[in-house]
This record gives C-alpha cells, structure tokens and sequence, in this order.
C-alpha cells in the first residue's frame, strides 16, 4: 500500500534548501502530490505532499530529510495522510474558486479579522493569502500609504448577495475597500479598459469649470450633482446645463484644459495598462475637446464624448446628437469589444456617475470608483480608499510586476 506523507518544514530562508530536500526525495523516487512555499521576511514555510512508492518503506528517506533539515536549521514534522483525507482533498479541486481583494492605505489585523470572518460564515475556505502591494517604508503619511491582501478562496457562498453587501458595509465601517469575484479565466485575460473622464480620470467636472467661467457655477454643480447621483435624466440635465453655458468665450477652454489635474493613480494605471498590451477608452458624458487633450497626455486609444459647439468664438449653448449618456455609453463599449475581437467578459469598465451604471453593468469587471452611494452599491466592484491604480490589484497585478 502506497504511503501519503506532509512534510513541513519552517526556518530561515536559506537558498538551495528546496533542492535539498527534493534532491533526498528523488534518492527514493517520491511522487509529489503538492507543493506550496512562501517567505514571510525571511523566514520559509515550505510544505510537500509526497507519496512513496509502494513497498518501500518512508522511515529511511524521511530521516535523511530530518537529519538535512537540521543542518539547514530547519524545523521538519510529518504527517501522515490516510486514503480518505486525501481522495477529499482531491475531490474539492472542481470547487468553485473566488478572489477576495482587501484595499487600504495601511492594512490592520481587524481588516484581515473581519475579512476572514465573513468568508469562514458563508462557507468559503481560505486557500491562500498573498500582499499584492510593495513593502511599506518605515515614516510614510498615513495618507500615502498603499496596501492590498489577496485571498483565494474556495466555494460556493449560498448567498452571494447577502456576502457582497456584509463586505460592503464592513468597507464603509472600515475605510477600506473589499473586491469579490470569481476567479476565472476572464479575470487574467481581459484585453480593454473603458473609463468615464470627469471625477474618474481628472479631479473634476469640466461642466462645472466651465459654468463656473460662466459666471453659473453654483446653479450647473447642482444639477451635475444631482445627475451624477441619479436623480435626474442625463440628457435633460445636460441640455439645461449646456443652455446655460451660452456665450461663454472659446479662449477660456485652454486655461481651464490646463488646469484640470489628474485623478491619484491615473498615469500609472494608463502606463502599466499600455505596457501589458491592453487598449484603452474614454467614453464620456464631459466634451471631445478636454478629453482629447487627455488622450495626447496619456496615450488612450479611443475617445468618445460630446461636441462643444462653438460659434463666432462663443459657446452657443445648443446641443449635437448623439449625446453621450449611459446608454450609449454601454452601446460604445459593446462596439469596441467587438472591434477588438473579444468578449464583454474581457472588458473592465470605469466610473463614478449614475451614468456610467449601464456600462458598468455589461463589463467583465465594473468598477465605481470614488462613486456617488448609488453605483457604488449597485456596480460589482468599488474602490474609494486608494487610486486609480488600485485597479491593477483587482487584475491580479503586483506592485513589483510594474518595476
């Protein structure tokens, strides 16, 4: 009868030690059934599943790894394996499997308590955990500070909208945000990024800029406020704000283009993006003339907003079809997808308004970033706590993958 062993070994790091020990295995002609290794500054947790071949006996090869381990100074223990633990083992490999993604500007033992809790009730069983996020310099602003846990989990929660809500309310509670999706083949293979531009790329709305030049700020902010939260149609609100933009001169839309900042995170994000071979868009409810200032900056490869009609050196106030509202905004990316050959699975979308809900809503992966309440509760994913480059955690990406 074959023999199934765990082998664990724990220690300081040291190199050449996983030669070692599977140098002493193969000596015996051992099957690996699993591995698994991690350094948590500077020190190894190193586990091998072995199975011996049958008719020889484990006790001589195991004494050669314990011997070997002192040595190295390392800690070994074995654990035998019956039958039945592992043919359950091997039967939960066709379980669903789940990534929770924990956001924040400085990671806390509740963050990771409160996680792991909600996880363990319905039913999900942490298979690994791994920092996404570089290391943390010693005296860096809390404010500036970057830290994102990955957990790989696996299940089925019997109620994922229920699990999806508790992570939201904990996120708000906390100041962190907390991604849950599945983990699937789409989700490292996703090839276009559409994002709105005001309040997601630049730190403002150009609406409200140029009303403000108006001399209309307070009275077009309120109704962008109200539009963004949902509460009124896009396509009326926009043309009673455009009407009220008349006669504003055309030689204040470059002082205002210059003055508009973009959103913590956005440069990286588009770099790291551009580098990894993805396209990206702006699909946007704000004017082509800002956002095709901003794809020169950043490099995007397509923009779709609204026309600033302009007359005699004056804004004239009207309005050209097509308007780019929510659904059309949706409409856009659907076109892209397929102009690029690929699913909407493999599209992520980005935004903060009400009309960005649609878009949202069709993309593999939907994110409300900085969001009103609205679409932060109704899109799949939300992140309020970092960037824009946060994005790039929910992909699977490391910090020190961008080096």
């Amino acid at each position: 009868m074959k023999e199934i062993v765990l082998i664990n070994i724990t220690g300081p790091d040291r190199p050449g030690l996983t030669a070692a020990i599977t140098g002493l295995l193969a000596k015996a002609q051992v099957h690996i059934l699993d591995i698994g290794q991690a350094v948590i500054h500077d020190t190894l947790s190193f586990g091998i599943l072995v199975e011996m071949p049958a008719g020889q006996g484990s006790s001589d090869v195991l004494k050669d790894v314990l011997f070997r381990g002192y040595e190295l100074d390392q800690q070994v223990r074995f654990t035998p394996v019956s039958a039945e633990e592992y043919s359950r083992w091997v039967e939960g490999q066709g379980k669903a499997r789940h990534i929770v993604t924990l956001l924040a500007r400085r990671v806390t033992a509740e963050h990771i308590a409160r996680v792991s809790e909600i996880t363990a009730r319905y039913g999900l069983n942490i298979d690994h955990i791994d920092r996404l996020s570089g290391r943390i310099p010693e005296g860096l602003p809390e404010d500036q500070g970057k830290g994102c846990i990955e957990f790989s989990v696996r299940g089925e929660p019997a109620d994922a909208a229920a699990l999806r809500a508790e992570f939201l309310a904990i996120a708000q509670e906390l100041s962190v945000d907390i991604a849950f999706q599945q983990d699937s083949l789409f989700r490292r293979n996703r090839r276009l990024v559409v994002f709105d531009m005001d309040s997601t790329l630049i730190d403002a709305e150009v609406i409200d800029e140029l009303a403000k030049a108006a001399g209309v700020g307070e009275a077009v902010a309120e109704i962008t406020e109200r539009a963004m939260r949902g509460e009124l149609d896009f396509r009326a609100s926009f043309r009673e704000r455009m009407a009220l933009l008349k006669g504003l001169p055309v030689s204040t839309l470059d002082s205002i283009a210059e003055s508009l900042r973009l959103t913590e995170g956005a440069e990286t994000l588009i770099a790291q993006l551009r580098r990894l071979g993805y396209k990206t868009a702006i699909l946007s409810g704000g004017f082509n003339y800002f956002a095709e200032r901003l794809q020169q900056r950043l490099g995007i490869d397509y923009v779709y907003a609204n026309a600033l009609p302009v007359e005699n050196g004056l804004v004239t106030g009207e309005v050209e079809e097509p308007i780019v509202d929510g659904q059309r905004k949706a409409e856009l990316l659907r076109q892209l997808a397929q102009q690029e050959g690929i699913s909407l699975e493999q599209t992520i979308a980005v935004g903060d308004g009400a009309n960005d809900l649609p878009m949202l809503s069709i993309a593999g992966l939907g994110v409300a970033f900085r969001a009103k309440p609205l679409v932060k509760q109704s899109a799949k994913q939300a992140i309020s706590t970092l960037g824009l480059d946060g994005i790039l955690y929910l992909l699977g990406f490391r910090d020190r993958d961008g080096a």
